[in-house]
C-alpha cells in the first residue's frame, strides 16, 4: 500500500490541531490548566487538537480505532463547564458545525484499543514546554499489525534552522513506511527530503534530550554520549521534537534511559510511534537501550521496553555496547 490518502489526512488533522494550539497559545499564555492524576497540565488546546484530529480520521476512515492520550471525563465535570465552553470555543473556528457533546465525542473516539490497524495520538506532546512558551509536538502515527506505516509531526516552535532561531519557525514532518522522510516549513506545502547526520567527527555532534529531569535519567545519559565520543552539551527540548531534529540532523542521538525515581516506568506508545517512524525513514535507528525493538502492537505502553535510543544508526551499536557495560 502507498497510503497516500492516510498520509494526507494525517497532514491535514495534524496541521490543523496545530493551529488551534498556536491560537490558544497566543490568547492565553500562562493560562489555568486542569491537573491530570499524573500532574501534568492538560490545556485548552489538548483537548481541543484531540477532538480535531479524531473528529478528522473518524470521517475519512470510520472503521479505524484511535489511541489517545486524553478523554472527557473531567471536562465534563460540572466545574469544568467554563473550560468546556473555552475549548468549544477554539474547535468551533476549524469545525463551525462543533456542539460540546459532539466535541466530547470527538475526544473520546480517542479511548480505542491496540488492534491491527489503528492511530495513535499525542494531541499535545510536551504540554509543559506548550505552557512556558517552549516546544511541543502534534503526533499521530497509522499503525498496521504492530508496525508503524504513517508518521505526521507538527512541531510549531522549531526553528526551520536550529542554529538559526530567528529563522522561519514552524516545522512539518512526514514519514510513510518504505518511502522516506520529509520536511515542511510551517505556511508551506512543499516537502523536501531529510537524512541524519553523517558525520564522522564526534566533536561536532551533538545529542538530544527532556528538559525535564524526571523524563530520563540525565546523568547517566551525558556519560553515555561522552562514552560514545560526544562532547557537546546536550540540545535539551521537550516533545517529539527530539525525533525530528536527529531525522534532520541537528543532533546524532536522542537518549531517554529510565529515571532513577520511576525505574519502572513504561513509555506511552503516542510518545513515540511518529517520532521513531521519520527517524527511521530518514535512515536512523530507534530501539530500547536494550537494542530491542519498539513494540507498538500489545498495548497502549510499551511494556516489553525499557528507555528509548535514537540514533544516526552509525552510532548505535556503540550506545548499546556502552549500556551494557
Amino acid at each position: 500500500m502507498t497510503y497516500t490518502l492516510e498520509k494526507q489526512v494525517a497532514i491535514e488533522a495534524v496541521t490543523r490541531a496545530a493551529k488551534l494550539c498556536m491560537a490558544v497559545r497566543a490568547d492565553m499564555v500562562g493560562a489555568d490548566s486542569l491537573q491530570k492524576d499524573d500532574k501534568s497540565p492538560v490545556t485548552i488546546a489538548d483537548f481541543g487538537a484531540q477532538a480535531l484530529v479524531c473528529q478528522r480520521l473518524l470521517a475519512a476512515f470510520p472503521q479505524d480505532t484511535i489511541v489517545g492520550e486524553e478523554d472527557s471525563t473531567d471536562l465534563q465535570k460540572p466545574e469544568n463547564e467554563v473550560k468546556l465552553a473555552q475549548v468549544s470555543q477554539y474547535v468551533r473556528r476549524f469545525q463551525p458545525d462543533a456542539t460540546p457533546q459532539a466535541i466530547c465525542g470527538w475526544i473520546d473516539a480517542g479511548n480505542g484499543a491496540v488492534t491491527r490497524r489503528f492511530w495513535t495520538l499525542d494531541p499535545i506532546d510536551g504540554t509543559k514546554g506548550f505552557l512556558r512558551n517552549d516546544q511541543y509536538a502534534v503526533a499521530l502515527a497509522l499503525i498496521e499489525d504492530g508496525e508503524v506505516k504513517v508518521g505526521v509531526l507538527a512541531c510549531p516552535a522549531l526553528p526551520l534552522n536550529l542554529d538559526q532561531p530567528d529563522s522561519s519557525v514552524g516545522v512539518v514532518f512526514v514519514a510513510v513506511r518504505g518511502q522516506g522522510a520529509t520536511m515542511a516549513p510551517w505556511h508551506s506545502d512543499v516537502f523536501v527530503p531529510i537524512r541524519v547526520t553523517s558525520e564522522t567527527n564526534k566533536a561536532g555532534m551533538r545529542f538530544a534530550e527532556s528538559v525535564e529531569a524526571a523524563h530520563g535519567d540525565q546523568a547517566r545519559q551525558q556519560a553515555l554520549a561522552q562514552a560514545t565520543g560526544i562532547t557537546q552539551p546536550s540540545l535539551r527540548m521537550d516533545s517529539q521534537v527530539k525525533y525530528g531534529v536527529v531525522a534532520r540532523g541537528d543532533a546524532a542521538l536522542y537518549l531517554r534511559l529510565p529515571s532513577p525515581k520511576s525505574p519502572d516506568y513504561r513509555e506511552n506508545i503516542w510518545d513515540h510511534a511518529a517520532g521513531a517512524l521519520i527517524v527511521e525513514e530518514a535512515g536512523g535507528r530507534v530501539t530500547d537501550m536494550y537494542g530491542r525493538s519498539l513494540d507498538f502492537a500489545t498495548d497502549r505502553k510499551m511494556y516489553q521496553n525499557r528507555g528509548v535510543i535514537v540514533s544516526n544508526g552509525l552510532l548505535h551499536a556503540a550506545v548499546i555496547k556502552a549500556l551494557a557495560q
